[in-house]
């Protein structure tokens, strides 16, 4: 038993972490990702929307900054699985962190 959660609920869930992650936290952390995945589609879609609404040029580097931030989000899901190495994790997050205040800074300097 992790922090009241049952191994079997573990295993069901498949929350099988990396070597890396401590299976007292695991949970958090997979909460904590999956909230931040929801979050970060949710706003996804709304850019996307107002996009589509807008068809503006600075409303498409906005809405490819939140894409970015799915993919960061998606990123941090990848490590905790063991499918992304940490140090590989590490580079694409703050190439990431670069991409979306690139595309953020650009849309402001663009903007009439």
């Amino acid at each position: 038993m992790v922090l009241g959660v049952s191994e079997s609920v573990i295993q069901t869930l498949a929350l099988v972490p990396a070597e890396w992650v401590d299976r007292q936290y695991a949970v958090f952390l997979f909460a904590g990702i999956l909230l931040a995945g929801i979050g970060t589609v949710v706003v996804f879609a709304l850019g996307v929307a107002a996009y589509a609404r807008r068809r503006e040029f600075h409303y498409l580097l906005i809405t490819l900054a939140l894409g970015a931030l799915v993919v960061r989000t998606g990123v941090g899901l990848a490590t905790v699985y063991g499918l992304v190495p940490m140090t590989m994790h590490h580079l694409l997050g703050h190439a990431l962190d670069f991409l979306v205040s690139g595309l953020v800074l650009y849309a402001v300097y663009s903007t009439r």
